[in-house]
């Protein structure tokens, strides 16, 4: 597969450890979620993430993960989140995150949006959200 976004070996240790820190608790798909988030942001070019063109862009975008104030975010990365990170770095997408820019997780039900957009689907214990095409057709039509 072709990368759908450039990045270095750093850059999938660093896109490997927020998967890790963002969604380990819900299992391989649950950071394969996390991943697909982010390589929408760089990719999408819309909304709150107009100018991200690089995962250290997208990962220490201001307020943008709440792992990176965790100390468990800067551990080393682990062959299993490398290879998750590399997926989702060649595009490999799955839903409800297929198009999703944003996912959080709340004390309850899901919101029926977030950020204005409309809520896709809850995995585990996050809830995910995709922008309309009006607020952001990039993110439909750039893989």
């Amino acid at each position: 597969m072709v990368a759908v976004v450039q990045a270095s070996n750093a850059d999938i240790n660093l896109l490997a450890r927020l998967l890790r820190a963002e969604g380990e608790g819900e299992g391989v798909r649950g950071m394969q979620l996390i991943g697909n988030v982010g390589i929408n942001r760089i990719r999408a070019n819309c909304s709150d993430f107009k100018g991200l063109r690089t995962i250290p862009q997208m990962i220490y975008q201001p307020h943008a993960f709440e792992a990176i104030t965790h100390g468990y975010f800067y551990q080393a990365a682990r062959s299993n989140e490398k290879r998750l990170a590399k997926r989702a770095i060649n595009g490999e997408r799955f839903w409800p995150a297929k198009y999703s820019l944003w996912y959080f997780r709340p004390q309850g039900n899901c919101p029926s949006t977030w950020y204005d957009q409309p809520f896709v689907a809850r995995y585990k214990l996050h809830c995910f959200y995709q922008p309309t095409a009006e607020e952001c057709d990039n993110v439909y039509s750039t893989f």
